[in-house]
């Protein structure tokens, strides 16, 4: 159930819109939803509704107005939504969360936006809080001077809105855009001095100097005419601005944002990452505290081995409460009045090793010298233990994070399509307290209202199976004290180069590693009697972690077995990836969601390396093998070696594992897998 006061007065439940009847009952509903859960006089109510003299039996007008819109409000199922309107003597009380209000609602997000310190943000916010508007505010009530007044008071927010927007495009080099969002705001408001001088200053920056100053000479005229006064100091600053540009040459005022004509002021860059330092990051230069909090766990010897599964309103002049910027009253958009999210997977089993990218990651996300929000990227391919080695690294140090751990899977590489920004954002929201009704349904009003929450939070946010630095980007936190760490199969360079993701490289385990691992799961004493075929598994699963634990589960289910037998049954190239599979997780499954990414010629080219009979070719090897032209084949190669489905291990050396050739020597990558389904934790 939502309540409407920015246009017409109106209750709608679903797509559907209640019946409020005649004006002065909807006037009575205005009133109430002004003074949301605030006790309000009948007398005051009568005051409001009849500007002259009230009729005798006004009280039983206002008292029959009052139980119509309880029976309303209850056919509409008010109960549902925790809505109550009740009597107290000779006052009434609409109950309900303020949310639900669209003015309460639009006063949030304009108090989140900050149009000078973070533009990019603040133009969704705005964009979203305007857009909550759909005519003059309190449409439909009487024409009483209360209600005219609280109507004037709404309209003063929208405009102080409509300004902030203005400046927030200003502030991004967006000056076209800035003059079209003024410039009707300006004509239906011609004696505002403060938007006509954003206007002024937009028209400046797009070189429409004769327009900006015949704005000014148009207002002069009007504040002389109809007030009998003089421009105010906005209005003259921006003026003398203009002019004293014009007569240096063209330069731009002073005191205009710019941006992407080269001038300073802060842009984007995709990430809502704001600053003069010209790649789109912050640039202040305050020194963030560095991320320190709990003391550090020590690193434990593990290999990582599988990829983890694992009321501070004060009353405005319309009656209605003005909202803090964290949230609304009571900070029930803030999430900073409950416990602080906890999403982490469980710690991944038997984790061993790893100590080298561990520590990586440490350097990389306490690093608190530089005032921005570290980012890592642990990249490798399917089935070496990124999810793992991730998780591990956020559980050791999440008392470094107070303010909560993040988590969401983006599945970039699994059976169905990847997860969209907005849905993550809204579970990410909804964990940071955001009432569902508030969640913004634009995934780039979502991800701004989301900087916006933490941006002073001391917060740790994992994104897992990432297919692309686009669909990361608008779920990174803005403020200082965060920290990110993304696994994905794919490089994500696009990371690095505009956001300065440092990059956290794993790679597959070693005979020792791999020994470890299969004792950690099966039992010292199983690996010691075979310590050969201990080490021939490992070869035989590439050393990647997702393949060892697979055959540690066939042996665990067959306890007679030694490890020798399973090596002698894995050796048969036919059967290997089939018995490299348990249930819902398998290397032939991770390997089947990487291949499916690709495009047709590079599954192709995947294909035709497959064939070659050691794994190791260069690049007019590759290019006979896949009858491609030798341009092609390096792009192709290029993009292999980013997806980790081949490896560069010098220039122009190449080398494809053997579990990758056996699975890509089918085209449609059947040959010798069972029907496992799924990637499981192989990501």
């Amino acid at each position: 159930m939502e309540f409407s006061l920015l246009g017409p007065i109106a209750v709608t439940t679903g797509s559907a819109e209640l019946s409020l009847g005649p004006a002065k009952r909807r006037s009575v509903l205005a009133l109430l939803l002004l003074q949301p859960n605030t006790t309000v006089p009948l007398e005051q109510l009568i005051d409001s509704l009849w500007e002259d003299e009230p009729p005798e039996h006004a009280r039983t007008v206002v008292q029959g107005h009052v139980s119509r819109l309880r029976a309303t409000l209850a056919e509409g199922g008010a109960e549902a939504y925790g809505i109550e309107l009740a009597t107290h003597g000779s006052a009434y009380l609409l109950r309900l969360p303020e949310e639900l209000i669209d003015a309460h609602r639009f006063g949030e997000l304009v108090a989140l936006a900050r149009p000078e310190a973070a533009p990019a943000d603040a133009v969704p916010l705005l964009r979203e809080a305007l857009g909550l508007w759909r005519g003059p505010a309190l449409t439909g009530t009487v024409t009483s001077p209360p209600f005219a007044a609280a109507a004037h008071a709404l309209e003063e927010r929208r405009l102080t809105a409509v300004e902030a927007l203005g400046r927030a495009h200003g502030a991004l080099g967006e000056h076209e855009q800035a003059a079209a969002v003024l410039y009707s705001a300006a004509v239906n408001h011609p004696l505002r001095e403060g938007l006509i001088a954003g206007l002024m200053r937009a028209l400046f920056h797009t070189g429409r100097q004769s327009d900006a100053l015949e704005w000014f000479h148009r207002t002069r005229r009007l504040l002389n005419e109809e007030l009998g006064v003089d421009p105010g100091e906005r209005l003259r600053g921006a003026y003398e601005d203009i002019l004293r540009a014009e007569a240096a040459g063209g330069a731009r005022p002073a005191g205009g944002a710019r941006g992407k004509d080269g001038t300073s002021g802060g842009t984007s860059s995709g990430g809502g990452r704001t600053g003069a330092s010209g790649d789109g990051r912050s640039a202040t230069g305050s020194g963030a505290r560095p991320v320190d909090g709990a003391k550090r766990a020590p690193v434990q010897g593990s290999a990582e081995t599988d990829e983890a599964r694992g009321d501070a309103g004060a009353p405005g002049t319309d009656g209605t409460r003005q909202e803090t910027a964290a949230g609304g009253r009571g900070g029930s958009g803030s999430g900073r009045s409950g416990a602080p999210p906890r999403l982490l997977p469980r710690p991944p089993a038997r984790f061993l090793g790893r100590e080298d990218q561990l520590a990586a990651l440490t350097t990389v996300l306490t690093d608190g010298t530089t005032g921005e929000s570290p980012l890592a990227v642990v990249a490798g391919p399917a089935g070496v233990g990124k999810t793992a080695c991730a998780v591990q690294w956020a559980h050791l140090y999440a008392g470094s994070f107070p303010d909560g751990q993040l988590f969401a899977d983006l599945r970039g590489f699994g059976e169905g399509d990847e997860a969209p920004p907005a849905e993550i954002l809204g579970d990410f929201l909804l964990a940071l307290g955001t009432p569902p009704e508030r969640v913004p349904s634009s995934a780039q009003a979502a991800s701004a209202l989301f900087r916006s929450l933490v941006a002073e939070r001391r917060l740790l946010v994992v994104l897992d199976n990432a297919r692309s630095s686009a669909q990361v980007r608008p779920l990174l936190p803005g403020g200082p004290h965060c920290a990110t760490v993304v696994t994905s199969r794919s490089r994500l360079d696009g990371l690095v180069a505009t956001d300065w993701a440092r990059p956290v490289g794993i790679q597959t385990l070693g005979h020792e590693e791999g020994a470890a691992l299969l004792g950690a799961m099966l039992g010292p004493d199983r690996v010691a009697e075979d310590p050969a075929a201990a080490r021939e598994l490992v070869d035989l699963c590439d050393g990647l972690p997702l393949a060892l634990r697979a055959a540690a589960a066939q042996l665990t289910a067959r306890p007679r077995w030694r490890l020798a037998r399973l090596a002698a049954a894995l050796r048969d190239e036919r059967r290997r990836l089939a018995l490299l599979s348990a249930e819902d997780t398998g290397i032939a499954a991770a390997l089947r969601m990487s291949v499916a990414r690709l495009s047709a010629d590079d599954a192709r080219l995947l294909s035709a390396l497959a064939t070659s009979a050691d794994g190791h070719l260069n690049a007019s090897l590759a290019a006979a093998l896949a009858g491609y032209d030798p341009e092609r084949t390096q792009d192709g190669l290029d993009r292999l070696t980013e997806m980790h489905l081949v490896d560069e291990e010098a220039t122009d050396v190449y080398t494809i594992s053997t579990l990758t050739q056996l699975f890509a020597r089918d085209e449609r990558g059947e040959g010798g897998e069972s029907d496992t389904g799924g990637t499981g934790d192989g990501s």
